[in-house]
């Protein structure tokens, strides 16, 4: 029963940062699930569960997506994601797991140092970043740090930044999750852990909403980044 309550428990507090926060779903969960029940199980299981909250908080943020802005960055993740779904039975799940721990920790670095970085104004560079993102969200479920880092260069808004993530999340999530079913990922195991998940994700989609419009942006965001720092190196050197 322990493992159980872990998992869900994992999952409400990975849901509660991405509904106040607009990002963090997968940089929460999967370091974390990794951990409890290993990368073949966790990825398909956060496709699964993550596309359904991204549902739902693009209905939530709809009015702030600029499709234009994220329609590079999509089609080029369509082209990454394959590439990562491929690595994903190719890697061991040891050396893919000290890998996301990589990831994760090397993008809350990041963005708790705030480097400046330079303004990207051609469009082109959609591409490089989507691309980038479809392949770690394919291997990892945790496409969102390039995409988090373009629209930092691109200088979108806050409200649009929230938003044109929800609207690059989910089409990217539908065919990670098409490319999981294919490959046969999707095992009773992760159905198992699914059902047990949704109950967390529903009660952590509430909470985060909440929390969001009533806790100070920055402040939420630094003691997330600090936590995403830790659970990274502890993945990575555990």
């Amino acid at each position: 029963m322990l493992p159980e309550f872990v998992v869900a428990l994992i999952v409400f507090l990975a849901v509660l940062v991405q509904a106040a926060a607009g990002f963090g779903l997968a940089l929460v969960s999967m370091p974390l699930l990794t951990a409890v029940l290993g990368l073949p199980t966790a990825a398909p299981l956060m496709a699964i569960v993550g596309l359904g909250v991204e549902f739902v908080l693009l209905l939530h943020f709809r009015a702030a997506v600029n499709l234009v802005a994220v329609r590079g960055l999509v089609l080029a993740a369509f082209i990454g994601t394959p590439v990562g779904l491929y690595l994903l039975r190719a890697v061991d799940p040891a050396v893919g797991a000290r890998v996301l721990g990589l990831v994760v920790a090397g993008y809350a670095a990041y963005a708790l140092l705030s480097p400046y970085l330079p303004k990207l104004t051609h469009p082109s560079w959609a591409w490089l970043f989507g691309f980038t993102a479809g392949v770690i969200g394919g291997l990892y479920n945790t496409s969102g740090p390039p995409v988090i880092i373009y629209g930092s260069c691109r200088r979108w808004p806050p409200a649009e930044f929230k938003g044109n993530l929800q609207g690059f999340f989910l089409p990217t999530g539908i065919l990670v999750l098409a490319g999981h079913v294919w490959a046969g990922n999707i095992t009773p195991t992760v159905w198992h852990n699914v059902w047990l998940s949704i109950p967390a994700a529903c009660v952590g989609l509430l909470a985060g909403v909440v929390l969001g419009s009533r806790i100070a942006p920055t402040t939420f965001r630094q003691v997330v980044l600090l936590i995403l720092l830790i659970i990274g190196l502890r993945l990575t050197f555990g």
